[in-house]
């Protein structure tokens, strides 16, 4: 994924609590994203966390609280499934376009972190 991230910065453990802050590399639209692991549950493959800081749309926003579970495939994949809940600041109100735009963002954050794992999967195991 060094394409699209420069770096990755964690503060704690990688459960409840833990601070993520994913710096992008030159020329993408938003320069990082803070995140905050909200819960997690190891065992049934879900997590909670919240975007709490970015230099995009946070202006607008308190936070963005994304609820996330993995589920196996009979294949030996698996199918990833995302509910996010946008918290706005004051009366600002999210139109459709701007949530459409948040999950494609989203989706292709997962998407690239997808390809950079089938094509290197040694970075996993």
């Amino acid at each position: 994924m060094p394409l699209a991230i420069q770096s990755i910065e964690i503060s704690g453990d990688g459960g409840a609590g833990t601070i993520r802050q994913i710096n992008f590399a030159e020329g993408s639209q938003v320069k990082f994203i803070k995140n905050r692991v909200d819960k997690l549950d190891e065992k049934n493959f879900w997590f909670k966390y919240s975007l709490i800081e970015d230099d995009g749309m946070m202006d607008k926003l308190e936070k963005i609280t994304y609820e996330v579970k993995f589920e196996s495939t009979a294949d030996g994949g698996s199918i990833n499934k995302m509910t996010s809940t946008y918290y706005t600041k004051g009366d600002f109100v999210l139109t459709e376009e701007e949530i459409k735009a948040g999950k494609e963002k989203a989706l292709a954050m997962y998407k690239v972190a997808e390809a950079y794992l089938l094509q290197n999967p040694d970075a996993y195991a």
